[in-house]
């Protein structure tokens, strides 16, 4: 029996050892379906663990993938940087103006992201450039790629007369298909073979491999930069103008489930955890800077569970087109009012709030217990626990009649594999061992 409890000692050691894998946050909303979820410790008493300037403003979202931030710069370079102490790894100056709005996708050692109107796809290693897409346009790319089985998806609007979605080759930047559209600032989500964007005037589904569409809804005055999180069969994104509007769709056929009237513009792209939707308000297009607000909404029925007002900022605001990130029953995003809060999931209590030297439209990514995020300023920032912290979760609410979304770590699925490569090793074991007594 002793191979046995050898056998099992190593079954156990990996059973303890799991948990502990480090988690990434890959790409925009961290992941292609657009959940706004991490795993990890929560930032409970945050402390600035470094802070890196870029030179010019950071609108683009960090991604952390294997203990490296990649983050653009509105001064046109895009940045590597170590994850623990802000030591620049790389970088690339991509010489367009207005810079690097875009967010970074982070793919099988691959980093996608747009700069002025061109496309890059960089070697995350070195920063050596696998190659690059031109749009043929002027306007800046804001939407934010989204990488599924081998295709980059992501919107540009191409000149002031109109855009286009986007579907390329991931391995070498060749146009499988695009969609023309008025404007794309919003980033896709791709989930089960569709893509789901907003681009001016309508909210799309496109079939992923031919961009063929599936279906559209047109609203009062067309999306905006929000982008569709996906879960549990229901879109779930923002619109703007006159509209100001959260809307939910379902997923295969566009019906509407339910809508939403916020304060003011939902530039703000949702995070959906355990049944409740999470987004942002405040109007920078026709809408005031002073309506900003953060919702927790019923995901089934879209009622209201909660709302938070950020602190007004006389000179900017405080609207929230920031998107949030959920993490253990802590809810982490940006404002106008040069804040980030971490609010109680379960009931929008402020936790704390840190303020920056500028509006902060850039989304937070929070990995491995610290929170990732650009300023208006010019610096990237890591926030973390103090290290006299212990920081435990705080349970996430879970709606009444809402589906649930466990927030479950993403490491979470091997526990029953585990549990019946146990239990098979050691009935074989004891086989063994019985035949060999017999």
């Amino acid at each position: 029996m002793s191979k046995c409890l050898v056998l099992l000692f190593v079954v156990l050691l990996c059973l303890v050892a799991v948990p502990f894998v480090k988690a990434d946050w890959t790409m925009f909303r961290a992941d292609p379906f657009h959940s706004g979820i991490g795993t990890g410790d929560p930032v409970l008493t945050p402390t600035l663990l470094w802070k890196y300037n870029t030179g010019g403003a950071v609108y683009s979202s960090p991604a952390v993938v294997n203990g490296v931030v990649y983050v653009g710069s509105e001064n046109g370079n895009f940045y590597a940087l170590n994850a623990t102490n802000s030591g620049q790894i790389w970088s690339y100056n991509t010489g367009n103006s207005p810079g690097v709005w875009s967010s970074p996708a982070v793919v099988n050692g691959v980093v996608y992201v747009g700069g002025g109107s061109i496309i890059y796809a960089f070697d995350a290693s070195s920063g050596a450039v696998l190659w690059n897409y031109t749009n043929g346009g002027t306007q800046p790319i804001l939407s934010s790629p989204a990488v599924a089985d081998g295709i980059v998806y992501i919107g540009s609007s191409d000149t002031l007369q109109g855009g286009y979605i986007y579907a390329l080759n991931a391995s070498s930047g060749v146009q499988i298909w695009n969609y023309n559209v008025k404007a794309a600032a919003s980033s896709p989500a791709v989930v089960n073979g569709v893509v789901y964007m907003g681009a001016y005037p309508c909210i799309y589904a496109f079939n992923a491999v031919t961009g063929t569409v599936l279906w559209n809804y047109t609203t009062s005055i067309g999306p905006s930069d929000s982008s569709p999180a996906v879960v549990n069969g229901v879109v779930y994104v923002g619109s703007w103008g006159f509209d100001e509007t959260v809307y939910a769709f379902d997923a295969n056929s566009g019906v509407i489930l339910w809508n939403f009237i916020a304060s003011g513009d939902v530039d703000s792209s949702p995070a959906v955890a355990n049944g409740v939707v999470f987004v942002g308000s405040g109007g920078h297009i026709l809408g005031s800077t002073n309506d900003g607000n953060v919702y927790a909404l019923n995901a089934t029925n879209g009622d209201k569970l909660w709302n938070y007002t950020p602190a007004m900022n006389s000179s900017y605001g405080n609207a929230v087109s920031s998107s949030p990130a959920v993490v253990n029953g802590v809810v982490y995003v940006g404002s106008y009012n040069w804040n980030v809060y971490a609010l109680n999931a379960s009931n929008g209590t402020q936790l704390w709030n840190y303020t920056t030297g500028g509006d902060i439209e850039s989304s937070p990514a929070v990995v491995n217990g610290v929170v990732y995020v650009g300023s208006d300023d010019g610096y990237v920032y890591a926030l973390g626990n103090s290290p006299a912290s212990s920081p435990s979760p705080i349970p996430t609410p879970t709606a009444s009649s809402s589906p649930t979304v466990p927030e479950f770590p993403s490491w979470t699925f091997l526990v029953p594999l585990i549990i019946i490569t146990m239990a098979v090793s050691l009935l074989v074991c004891h086989k063994k061992h019985k035949h060999a007594v017999v």
